[in-house]
């Protein structure tokens, strides 16, 4: 599983700050620091103004990997004017399903979504290849029918985007509930994810637990959350408390147990 660094942005205050004085060491410090802690892809251009991409991408230093604009929504009006700024500067995109109804109501309207803007963007001479479909994470404390139809639109991405490469922002899941409970249900769910093909994550760079998991580090850990999903999970007294916190996590994301603040102490 790749990893893209989610800690480089203006909601950081130190970032932001840095960013609104122009300061580059601050900005500097903290790409390092994300890359010395796993994080894979260089740079991610994350921003609604599309003049501040297109100058981004022409000052851009060509790197093994090249830049990746994040994101395009499925809407004319900002994929016509966005896809040629990739094309021209040979950039990848991340396709964002969000279409001109928002947020997609299940695994289809996705797949039409996606449909739509890969079209236009293989028109204008984008491979797939190039191309990162978000499929969109929802927190599981508001929308969580919502995580298993993103699941069953991975299973389709390949069938209907062969080729096209895929991600999310991953942390999205556990925007509302507890900070102690975030790192269990971000671990679990791209585990989740990734058996349905996903091929990376916008993720924390301060978990260490994730990172070991998405390295290929905790075997026994995704292993478990397989089992789980197949509803094949070993009894839980013959668990570790660690190990039973992902069994449960995997039920609430799955909808078999309802969503709680408190759910690991159920």
């Amino acid at each position: 599983m790749l990893l893209i660094g989610e800690s480089l942005n203006v909601i950081s205050k130190k970032i932001g700050a840095a960013y609104k004085q122009r300061d580059p060491k601050p900005i500097q410090e903290e790409a390092l620091f994300q890359r010395e802690k796993g994080m894979d892809i260089p740079l991610a251009l994350d921003t609604s103004n599309i003049d501040a991409i297109a100058a981004a991408l022409k000052v851009y230093k060509d790197t093994p990997q090249p830049p990746l604009i994040n994101s395009i929504m499925v809407r004319p009006e900002r994929y016509e004017p966005m896809v040629p700024l990739a094309v021209e500067h040979n950039a990848d995109f991340i396709a964002l399903m969000w279409g001109p109804e928002g947020l997609p109501r299940d695994e289809n309207e996705r797949a039409a979504l996606c449909v739509e803007l890969l079209y236009f963007a293989n028109e204008a001479g984008i491979p797939n290849e190039k191309i990162w479909v978000d499929g969109i994470v929802t927190p599981v404390n508001i929308q969580q029918p919502q995580l298993m139809s993103l699941m069953a639109f991975m299973e389709m991405l390949q069938e209907i985007s062969p080729g096209a490469k895929s991600t999310c922002g991953l942390s999205n899941i556990s925007n509302g509930p507890p900070d102690n409970l975030r790192p269990i249900l971000n671990q679990t769910y791209m585990v989740m994810l990734q058996r349905y093909g996903m091929h990376s994550v916008i993720a924390d760079p301060l978990d260490d637990q994730l990172i070991a998991i998405a390295k290929g580090q905790r075997q026994d850990v995704v292993d478990l959350i397989y089992s789980v999903m197949d509803e094949n999970a070993p009894e839980m007294s013959s668990l570790s408390k660690e190990m039973q916190d992902y069994v449960k996590t995997v039920n609430v994301i799955l909808g078999r147990s309802l969503y709680s603040d408190s759910w690991l102490e159920l």
